[in-house]
């Protein structure tokens, strides 16, 4: 059964706009690749976090609805940890209307 879901992880905001974005696509293809499709990736500004994470005091935000099986959030979750400039990752499952 396939479901909608909604990512937002923070990335390092030492990153640049090239690296930025190729976080985005390497995300976006492991969705793809795990049998889901990936309907909006859009990029935040970079904003202040309310508490320091591995260092830093700020991220840039990004949003990513997809939809995919049950088991790919929990996927998607382990690749954000183990992913270095992701400082959070938060899925959550969207109900339809």
């Amino acid at each position: 059964m396939v479901r909608n879901y909604e990512a937002l992880y923070i990335l390092d905001p030492l990153l640049t706009e090239e690296e930025t974005t190729e976080q985005i696509d390497r995300f976006s293809q492991f969705v793809e690749t795990h049998g889901g499709s990936v309907e909006n990736a859009a990029r935040w500004e970079k904003r202040k976090l309310a508490y320091e994470i591995k260092g830093r005091r700020e991220g840039s935000y990004i949003l990513m609805t997809f939809k995919g099986g049950a088991n790919l959030p929990s996927e998607l979750d382990r690749a954000f940890k183990l992913s270095e400039p992701v400082l959070r990752g938060l899925i959550t499952k969207v109900e339809q209307i």
